[in-house]
């Protein structure tokens, strides 16, 4: 159930201090205020309009009042991301499935908006729903769904790119968002700890710049994506 009003971002808030146990949040997000969580655009608007004058002054007064350190959106789709910062004053932004080696559509104009307005990226979905670290294998999603022809492809040939310099694609796909300066950090899903871990070992992963520059070569690295150095053994 969907409620972005006023008192209902309250209650979500009041219910969630009790069950972590703690006085003080980090970040508060308001999800899902998009067309693709709502069944198109003219949803999405209705949506959005209720979060304004409900959830987003929500929001705003528990910072002010130093109950919450941030506030900001998280959403799957670019557009979206974009109406919220100009019309709120949030601090950050997690967006999902959108600055990967898989879709940089964040690249253009989402990512220089939060440099210019100091607004922090979360970059969620690094995996792209899972296929990045599974690879190109029966059963493997891509954006919620079964993967097209052309998908399987490319990640083929991402994974035999990487394998080429000894780099796990999990490892390329985990580092490449933090080459922006928007972004703030990366969320990967897991489910068990031993995933956990081996996030971990991933995100240390040491990458030799020419992994980075054969990627941007073969064009799965967009020509706009600035800080892509690596780090050599």
């Amino acid at each position: 159930m969907f409620d972005y009003s006023y008192d209902g971002a309250m209650r979500s808030y009041e219910q969630s201090v009790a069950r972590l146990g703690v006085g003080l949040i980090d970040i508060l997000l308001i999800h899902d205020v998009d067309a693709f969580s709502h069944g198109g655009e003219d949803n999405a608007r209705r949506w959005f309009e209720t979060a304004l004058d409900g959830a987003c002054r929500a929001l705003g007064e528990l910072r002010r009042c130093g109950d919450v350190q941030a506030i900001g959106v998280g959403l799957n789709d670019v557009s979206w991301c974009r109406r919220f910062l100009e019309v709120t004053d949030i601090d950050c932004v997690l967006l999902a499935g959108r600055y990967t080696l898989l879709d940089q559509s964040a690249l253009p104009d989402l990512l220089p908006t939060c440099v210019a307005r100091n607004v922090g990226m979360i970059v969620g979905g690094p995996y792209n729903s899972g296929i990045l670290a599974a690879g190109a294998v029966k059963g493997a999603r891509y954006n919620y769904t079964t993967p097209t022809a052309d998908v399987l492809d490319r990640v083929s040939r991402i994974a035999a790119i990487c394998a080429m310099y000894g780099v796990p694609m999990q490892a390329a796909a985990l580092q490449f968002p933090l080459s922006h300066p928007a972004v703030s950090t990366v969320i990967a899903g897991a489910a068990t700890p031993g995933e956990v871990a081996a996030n971990v070992e991933f995100m240390n992963f040491p990458i030799p710049s020419t992994l980075w520059k054969h990627l941007r070569s073969e064009g799965f690295i967009d020509e706009g994506v600035p800080g892509i150095a690596g780090r050599d053994q």
